[in-house]
């Protein structure tokens, strides 16, 4: 039986983040490649690349604040408007709250 392992920074991924990154790899890290296979432009891959990294730093700061990690995570995935984001995540370290 295989146990599959999955590194702490790619948890939060979803399905097409993955198969991105694969994309990606496949493209020898081109983004003018990638941007070619979908058939977008450049600075809409590079946007798309900017998220995933994100979403690695977030998870690598998740252990210290969790809270704020969450927040972050939600304003990612544009599942939060960036400023209800901020306004949230302001008033959490107002009150000195530690995880």
């Amino acid at each position: 039986m295989a146990l599959e392992i999955v590194p702490e920074w790619m948890v939060n991924f979803e399905d097409e983040d993955v198969t991105f990154i694969k994309r990606f790899l496949q493209a020898s890290g081109s983004l003018k490649e990638m941007a070619r296979q979908y058939e977008v432009t450049y600075p809409t891959v590079r946007l798309r690349m900017d998220k995933l990294i994100q979403k690695i730093q977030i998870s690598e700061n998740a252990a210290h604040e969790p809270y704020v990690a969450l927040i972050k995570r939600l304003a990612i995935n544009e599942k939060l408007d960036l400023d209800t984001a901020k306004i949230l995540i302001t008033e959490y370290k107002k009150q000195g709250v530690k995880a």
